[in-house]
């Protein structure tokens, strides 16, 4: 601040030479001293100009009285999803996501005079990153996001709209980005503080919190488990932002707007939830309107929230299209910036251009450089947003939620009422890692993230439910008829904050309901104390298969469903396949399970969980009998209603080294046993070799149809199943693969399934087939998997579990043992609100 001070009292003194050795020598010491990056002098010479070509626009802009705009410039990001432009990918610690993947950048802050053409840079960033401008109320100080050069992180910084001031306004190895000012001179911003990874990519997350303007008493506002991006203020107070999650449903098409309070209470959808696709993002009030300009940025969205500038009311519903207006037919545009009801700024590539609602874009400014233009914003006074009282209390460790009428909502054709008697409550539980776009160890094409079991509480008999629940935590619900049976699961997530009463009027229900009058005037829950979750005692919160369900099919149903005997042609023996065990992916892939299947949202009743769900039918004693203990059919129960995972720890997720290793097995597929033998049959496109005499045409036809080796087979048809790779390689007893067991006599111990049958254990083919599968198996073993003994978490597991606390700096895998379940209990347990300890989120550093 020094150095600023100094040359603001001498830029209207002719310096003497003394003068200018006292600001060298002050300028040595700031930078000897390590101190914040000053900006230089604003460079108003005629090379920042040549850089640049004024175009037609900027003349009709200064006819609107905007007199001056501020831009970046940055390189464009590697990576073409929308939120990956922040930190390091977790596979590789030094492989960066920002913009040039950790080389400079070339970012700078710049202003534009509309009335002379001038442009000035008010900050360089010398290779490093600046984004995100956001201009204050009173016109004069600008809010942005600054990554200094060989640093790794974005923090807040303020800087005065002629260049001077530059302030830093956070800290700390996390990234702080796409900040705006609150009408109380607070920031929310969003940041990597809420420690946890994309479920479906290898970048971090980022979600919403709030600070004073010095950086501190910083709050989390959101308990995302995927991005939030973007938020602004709207008009009434609240923060407008976009959020994406994808619980029981696709993870690339729902990532729309919602609002809250500025304390992070009364989170609602806005726009745009029960629709899949596009991305709704950067969106921002428009002056005199109800209505918001934003970006639509088409499917899973684009690099630097690049898509098609339009406009979007809520008036007629949160998902009733026609409060969407498309303004620019091309998916161009990004950063649009409304100036009043009919013109906005938007920034396409290298150009700034002024538009009208009316779909009209004329060209601003043109850069010449080699980076693109971002985030023009007029530099004007505007009126603060209304205030909104706090209404939270912080002594309070959970909040309590009002469920009006269970009944009332969309989708619920069916449900009758008096069928619900309890909501399950269910808790999202964050990753502490992730290596790939897809579930990985958590399922097979189901859920990407593992919950947490809470328990219960009733339902009235009006519908109406009072319970508390844990702050600051995702909570969702399953809806239970008087069986336990789940009629209705929510396919998103909600939570409190400390204290706060949060209502709703029923499940999935229209947000232009009001709740109905009740006969009395009063619900009936509300007339009793709140009800306490009541928790399964005596079973796993996170259920995982191998342990928690395995032991039940090992007792009840693998004396049927084995190798020896695959009654039904389904084997449900604790081997494992390629990546899961054999029994999970057939109990999925025959659909005895029905998860949210990576699916559509807001799914009708009863066709996900326990009511869906075969499995359960099985073990009631009308499946030949089998009847488990009233534990055992509690345990299956939970697996199923929190969403049926495989790995029930966050330690199986396999980084890119591992998931390699997984082609090992598959190169048993490339043998030239079954180039002669099995691809006679099972091949598309191809005549089969002779197959029984003894079938009809159609049979036949039929045959050679089914009888494919899928090994990447994605859809399960019918029984298409038993020819994926998953099940016909068994990578804890080869010789027991039905790879090998389909074409074996049965005289021989095998199945005698294929019409071209091995001679026998000691054909040359089979013995070849058997040691390829060996040799493979041999491989995988060097280090063990999840699911074998020896199994250890890699090190980007220990590495961040080190980095958030969890395990101590110095702990050593090769030298002390570790509980993965446990380990990743005590990584949630960090963000539970407590009560009393001073620091309220002790995971907020």
């Amino acid at each position: 601040m020094a150095i600023s001070l100094i040359r603001n009292k001498l830029d209207h003194i002719r310096p003497k030479p003394v003068m200018l050795v006292l600001l060298g020598l002050l300028c040595c010491a700031a930078a000897a001293d390590g101190a914040r990056p000053e900006p230089g002098r604003p460079d108003e010479t005629s090379s920042i100009r040549q850089q640049f070509q004024i175009e037609k626009g900027l003349e009709r802009l200064a006819q609107l009285g905007i007199q001056r705009v501020v831009f970046v410039t940055r390189l464009a990001y590697d990576d073409p999803h929308w939120y990956a432009n922040i930190g390091y990918y977790c596979d590789d610690e030094n492989q960066k996501a920002y913009a040039g993947n950790g080389k400079p950048d070339q970012s700078k802050l710049y202003k534009l005079n509309t009335a002379t053409g001038q442009i000035t840079v008010l900050l360089d960033g010398n290779g490093g990153s600046i984004r995100d401008p956001e201009v204050h109320y009173d016109g004069r100080t600008i809010l942005f996001s600054y990554r200094q050069a060989g640093t790794d992180y974005y923090n807040l910084y303020e800087i005065r709209t002629d260049g001077t001031r530059l302030r830093r306004v956070t800290e700390g190895p996390y990234d702080d980005f796409e900040a705006t000012y609150l009408p109380t001179e607070k920031i929310v911003f969003v940041s990597t503080r809420s420690k946890r990874w994309v479920g479906c990519w290898m970048t971090q997350v980022g979600t919403l919190f709030r600070c004073d303007r010095k950086g501190r008493n910083i709050t989390p506002l959101s308990f995302n488990l995927e991005h939030d991006n973007t938020p602004a203020i709207l008009p009434d107070g609240r923060i407008i932002f976009t959020r994406w999650e994808y619980v029981d449903r696709s993870q690339v098409g729902y990532h729309q707007l919602w609002a809250m309070n500025p304390d992070g209470t009364d989170v609602a959808a806005y726009f745009g939830n029960q629709q899949h696709y596009p991305l709704f993002i950067d969106a921002k009030a428009i002056p005199g309107t109800e209505e918001l300009l934003l970006i639509d940025s088409p499917g899973h969205g684009r690099s630097d929230h690049r898509g098609h500038v339009c406009s979007i009311t809520s008036r007629y519903g949160p998902d009733n299209q026609r409060g969407y207006h498309r303004i620019t037919p091309k998916a161009a545009y990004n950063d649009p910036s409304p100036i009043d009801s009919t013109n906005f700024l938007a920034a396409s590539y290298k150009q700034i251009l002024l538009g009208t609602r009316a779909g009209n874009l004329v060209p601003v400014l043109t850069y010449r450089g080699k980076a693109n233009i971002h985030e023009p914003l007029p530099v004007v006074r505007r009126p603060r947003e209304k205030i909104l009282a706090d209404r939270t209390d912080q002594d309070q460790s959970t909040g309590r939620m009002v469920l009006a009428n269970v009944y009332i909502g969309r989708n619920m054709e069916g449900v009758q009422p008096g069928q619900i008697k309890k909501l399950l409550i269910l808790e999202i539980l964050p990753k502490p890692v992730n290596f790939s776009g897809g579930m990985d160890m958590t399922s097979w094409l189901g859920t990407f993230i593992l919950e947490r079991v809470l328990g219960t509480v009733p339902v009235e008999e009006d519908g109406s439910a009072y319970f508390d629940v844990p702050a600051g935590r995702g909570i969702l619900f399953v809806a239970l008829d008087s069986n336990d049976m789940s009629v209705k699961r929510m396919q998103s997530f909600t939570n409190v904050q400390p204290g706060e009463v949060l209502g709703c009027v029923g499940c999935h229900e229209s947000r232009t309901l009001t709740p109905a009058s009740t006969r009395g005037g009063t619900l009936m829950a509300v007339r009793r104390p709140p009800s306490q979750i009541q928790p399964f005692d005596g079973l796993p919160d996170v259920l995982d298969f191998r342990r928690d369900v395995q032991p039940i099919l090992n007792e009840h149903c693998a004396k049927c469903h084995n190798y020896a005997e695959p009654k039904g042609h389904v084997v449900l023996t604790e081997d494992l396949g390629v990546r899961w065990s054999i029994s999970y992916y057939t109990l999925l892939a025959t659909r005895q399970v029905a998860d949210g299947r990576n699916g559509f949202g807001n799914q009708k009743p009863r066709t996900i969980g326990s009511s869906a769900s075969e499995l359960l039918r099985k073990i009631d004693g009308s499946h030949y009998d089998v009847t488990v203990t009233p534990k055992q059919w509690r345990t299956i129960w939970l697996w199923l209603e929190s969403g049926a995972p495989y790995a029930g720890t966050y330690a199986a997720l396999r980084n890119g080294q591992d998931q390699a290793r997984e082609g090992l097995a598959h190169s048993a597929f490339g043998s030239g046993v079954l180039n002669q033998r099995c691809r006679q049959c099972h091949a598309r496109g191809k005549e089969a070799a002779p197959l029984p005499l003894n079938i009809s045409n159609q049979e036949r036809s039929e045959l050679r149809r089914k009888l494919v080796i899928a090994p990447h087979e994605r859809i399960v048809r019918k029984d298409f199943y038993r020819f994926s790779q998953h099940i016909l390689l068994n990578t804890s007893r080869p010789e027991r693969s039905p790879l090998l067991l389909g074409p074996l006599p049965k005289t021989a111990g095998g199945w005698g399934s294929c019409p071209h049958q091995f001679g026998g254990t000691n054909d040359p083919d089979y013995r070849r087939l058997l040691g390829t599968i060996r040799e493979n198996k041999r491989k995988l073993d060097e280090v063990p998997r999840y699911g074998m003994p020896g199994f250890k978490p890699n090190r980007q597991y220990i590495r961040e579990m080190k980095k958030f606390g969890v395990l101590e700096r110095e702990f050593n895998l090769n030298r002390e043992p570790i509980d993965v379940f446990e380990t990743d209990q005590r990584y949630w347990k960090l963000f539970w609100y407590q009560t009393d300890s001073e620091e309220k989120w002790a995971y907020i550093e």
